[in-house]
């Protein structure tokens, strides 16, 4: 029986890209008998979107994309900081399962180390069981993926970092080279940003003509700090016009001590955004680094769509983890709270599947980590039985399914949290902990760990965690 051509977008942001490519492909004919894979990844992008009812922040490429796919309200992430994160997307495996010490691992060492457990990555799986030319340009890993593992490299590129109109560096806002923070507009030509050149790359792969199955991975680097884009990005938003989050300067006092530690210093303080009067601008900034973000998503998706690909292409958009703007006192990611645990992630799927029955959006709990497993599934290859995820296909096919599957988000110090439809677990290595019922308090202000009312739900979650927890 002749296979559907399937093709599968996921876009991934923060990357800045080199031209750079590797291996050779004749072009033959525009459709093979196998499913297609793109794959696109924004990077520190939290749940700020058009389509998710943000009333502000302008994306209106995600916005069409989340319209004709399905859409998750609530996709967690599985470690709240850029590698390890986008590790276990791409191993179907917990950081922690990779027993590694370092945050920001080597490409390498992920593809060596999941080798060595008798798995393989998620492009390398696709390629050993479906035979795909993989394609990867921007960041998906921590930094780009292990060069020789791919049919053709676009390069990861690098941050791109502020110069005024005379070539100068742009004096920072905030004095910490260590997370990159700063914002101001961008004053170099857009073309020769590296979201640019990673767009203008994949958009030149979905022009080619293919004679194999492909996999086509795109990571964009921004909204990623440095929160510096061309100035009319910024001119797209008002300072003063700007909603700042719900903020509570007692918030942290219900915290325990290994949960206020988590807030980092490299990153600005809420107190300090106020009294500098930085708040809106910061998040003037953050604005135009999602719209900037979104306008390359839409660059990718324009050629999709003008290709011969578009009536056979599944669509996958997710970051890496969110991000904190003034709420805990904070900017930053890191943290085991909402704002840091939950992303965005929307899978659209092509007419060959159908793919009009499976819009809208749904409030099940599901995790990056089901990403791998639910492209092998999709795509009709052999499920990897060492993945940790479970394919989210039967939830595409009917979104009232039984689904109470929580999501773990997993930190260093055997720090943890667990995330049901309505309630967060925190448990720290300390042995300390945060419950919150996110039906009352959705800002998670009120820490119910020590409430007596609550203190058969906080043992569940407890129980829930211990089965959960995977070593």
């Amino acid at each position: 029986m002749k296979l559907k051509l399937l093709t599968l977008l996921v876009v991934s942001g923060a990357g800045v890209c080199t031209s750079l490519v590797v291996g050779k492909e004749k072009d033959t004919q525009a459709v093979t008998e196998a499913p297609n894979v793109v794959f696109i990844a924004v990077d520190d992008l939290n749940d700020w979107a058009g389509y998710r009812g943000h009333p502000e922040v302008l994306t209106p490429n995600m916005d069409r994309l989340a319209k004709r796919g399905t859409w998750f309200s609530r996709a967690y992430c599985q470690y709240p900081v850029c590698g390890p994160s986008r590790a276990s997307v791409m191993t179907g495996l917990y950081f922690h399962q990779l027993d590694s010490k370092k945050l920001q691992v080597k490409d390498d060492y992920v593809k060596e180390k999941v080798e060595s457990m008798g798995s393989a990555m998620l492009h390398d799986y696709m390629k050993q069981h479906g035979g795909y030319k993989t394609m990867a340009v921007g960041k998906i890993l921590h930094r780009h993926l292990p060069v020789k593992s791919l049919d053709m490299s676009g390069g990861r590129g690098s941050w791109d970092h502020n110069k005024d109109s005379k070539g100068k560096d742009i004096e920072s806002n905030w004095k910490s080279d260590k997370t990159l923070t700063d914002w101001a507009p961008y004053y170099r030509d857009e073309s020769q940003m590296s979201d640019s050149k990673a767009a203008v790359w994949a958009v030149e792969r979905l022009k080619r003509k293919h004679s194999k199955p492909f996999m086509l991975m795109v990571g964009f680097l921004r909204p990623h700090t440095p929160w510096h884009v061309p100035k009319k990005y910024f001119d797209m938003y008002d300072p003063a016009k700007i909603t700042v989050p719900v903020y509570r300067q007692d918030d942290l006092q219900d915290v325990p001590k290994a949960g206020v530690e988590i807030i980092n210093d490299g990153y600005p303080r809420t107190e300090w955004a106020k009294e500098q009067n930085q708040w809106r601008k910061i998040i003037q900034a953050y604005y135009a680094s999602i719209t900037f973000a979104d306008a390359k998503v839409g660059e990718v998706l324009d050629a999709l769509e003008a290709s011969p690909y578009q009536d056979n292409t599944i669509v996958i958009l997710w970051s890496d983890h969110g991000y904190h703007l003034g709420e805990k006192n904070t900017f930053q990611k890191h943290t085991l709270w909402e704002r840091s645990a939950s992303t965005q992630m929307i899978i659209s799927l092509p007419k060959s599947m159908e793919g009009g029955k499976y819009t809208g959006r749904t409030d099940r709990v599901v995790s990056l980590i089901d990403i791998y497993p639910t492209l092998v599934d999709l795509c009709g290859l052999p499920p990897n039985k060492k993945t940790v995820g479970r394919s989210l296909k039967p939830l595409l096919m009917d979104k009232k399914i039984k689904w109470d599957y929580p999501a773990l988000t997993y930190r260093k110090g055997d720090s943890k949290s667990l995330r049901d439809e309505q309630f967060r677990y925190i448990e720290y290595g300390d042995g300390s902990m945060e419950l919150y019922d996110h039906d009352k308090d959705p800002n998670e202000w009120e820490n119910l760990a020590k409430d007596a009312d609550y203190a058969v739900k906080l043992e569940a979650m407890r129980k829930k965690l211990a089965e959960f927890h995977i070593e």
